[in-house]
């Protein structure tokens, strides 16, 4: 897997690029500006972005969008020191893939790029600009439309935005083990304080909209998305 760091923090950018060279990731890094990172990044020579949001003339965001408005579909993990709510959104519905917040540990972020090179080579839960896939279960990124077989009809459901927000979450991470707390702190943030089953309650939803086989209860862990017909 080629990786393009783009960090302008020196400090940073050399520490994650000695990590990812030691696990065996080929890596290059830009420091310059989000313009030069835009330019490499929709190269076509890369495997996976790590993205900065604080980058100088062209900040992480602006970079992420003009990927996705030129249909760029590298995988895209950003990295902030930004813990807002709002931040992690934008990121995640304008086209992310992932996201990672300062400071972090080495370990956290191989796990990450260790995730997206799995999709990568499994093509399981396959990731687009547009849209999300496992099996035939779909999800469209733009109108946040579901499309999927229940009980063997077609059906297209419209989302709200806490179950389309779930759903991404799951479907990014295909036939994972996703704990509750993780999925309350990407779905609803992690100062959160309403109703402890918000989470089950939300399952339940999806279940409901895309066919109760997809979503599995893990026991004492959490859930996972699966298809159910492979």
């Amino acid at each position: 897997m080629r990786i393009l760091i783009a960090e302008d923090e020196a400090r940073i950018a050399r520490f994650m690029e000695r990590g990812l060279k030691a696990n065996g990731y080929a890596s290059t890094v830009v420091e310059e500006d989000g313009i030069s990172a835009l330019d490499l990044a929709s190269s076509g020579d890369f495997d996976l972005l790590i993205l900065d949001v604080g980058l100088p003339r062209m900040d992480g965001f602006q970079v992420l969008k003009a990927l996705r408005a030129m249909d760029v579909q590298i995988p895209i993990l950003m990295v902030t020191a930004r813990t807002g709510v709002d931040d992690t959104v934008q990121g995640l519905e304008g086209g992310a893939n992932d996201y990672i917040a300062k400071p972090f540990r080495f370990e956290e972020l191989l796990a990450r790029v260790k995730l997206r090179a799995r999709e990568a080579t499994a093509g399981a839960g396959s990731v687009s600009a547009d849209v999300l896939q496992l099996g035939d279960l779909s999800l469209d990124l733009r109108t946040r439309i579901a499309g999927c077989t229940v009980d063997g009809q077609a059906r297209s459901v419209e989302l709200s935005s806490r179950e389309f927000t779930m759903a991404r979450v799951f479907l990014e991470n295909p036939n994972q083990v996703l704990t509750r707390d993780l999925l309350l702190s990407k779905v609803w943030g992690y100062d959160y304080d309403g109703a402890s089953n918000v989470v089950d309650v939300y399952v339940g939803y999806l279940r409901g909209k895309l066919g109760a086989a997809r979503l599995v209860t893990v026991r004492g862990a959490g859930y996972k998305i699966v298809d159910p017909t492979a």
